[in-house]
């Protein structure tokens, strides 16, 4: 019941984050932001999570990963329905030692639909904003991904103002699902 209620908001508000985000896009801005694609939960701990959003919430992991170069694994669950859903990731550290700390801090990076990566991320290169060293890659749900650092520097002044934010390509269906 949870997690259908849920699902409803999450889809309610996507469609009107497209209409916000249709309003302000000026012309000079080569690509537009979708919809949110996810949000990565980190802890320490599988249990408390595990506790939390399958048994409390419910929710099923449609898939688990493990990353080693990226030292984390994850349980992907999801709300909402296709193309509006949203992947809630499950993080946590194969080593809470090693880098990078996936647990922390907890909330651990928002993901967001682009129509198209590629320009997306030679625009905001020109405008200032900050990349984590990497570029675009395979992520783990297998789109292109590439993520907008926490911080700016002096080279590139405009981070996630202490967010990490994924910038997600966005597959042909969900594309179709927010044309105006």
């Amino acid at each position: 019941m949870f997690a259908s209620k849920l699902s409803n908001i999450l889809a309610r508000n996507s469609r009107s984050t497209l209409r916000v985000l249709s309003t302000t896009t000026t012309s000079a801005r080569p690509f537009r932001v979708l919809g949110v694609q996810q949000i990565a939960i980190g802890c320490a701990e599988k249990a408390p999570l595990e506790a939390l959003w399958k048994g409390i919430f419910g929710l099923e992991a449609s898939a688990t990963k493990k990353i080693e170069s990226e030292n984390v694994e994850e349980d992907i669950v999801k709300l909402g329905l296709s193309p509006f859903e949203v992947e809630i990731d499950l993080m946590r550290p194969i080593d809470p030692e090693k880098s990078p700390k996936v647990h922390v801090p907890p909330l651990n990076h928002v993901g967001l639909w682009i129509d198209d990566l590629e320009v997306a991320v030679e625009w905001m290169e020109s405008q200032g904003v900050r990349f984590t060293p990497g570029g675009i890659r395979k992520g783990a749900a297998g789109h292109n991904v590439t993520f907008i650092h926490p911080k700016g520097n002096e080279k590139a002044p405009i981070g996630g103002a202490g967010v990490l934010i994924e910038l997600v390509q966005a597959p042909p269906e969900v594309i179709e699902a927010f044309k105006e």
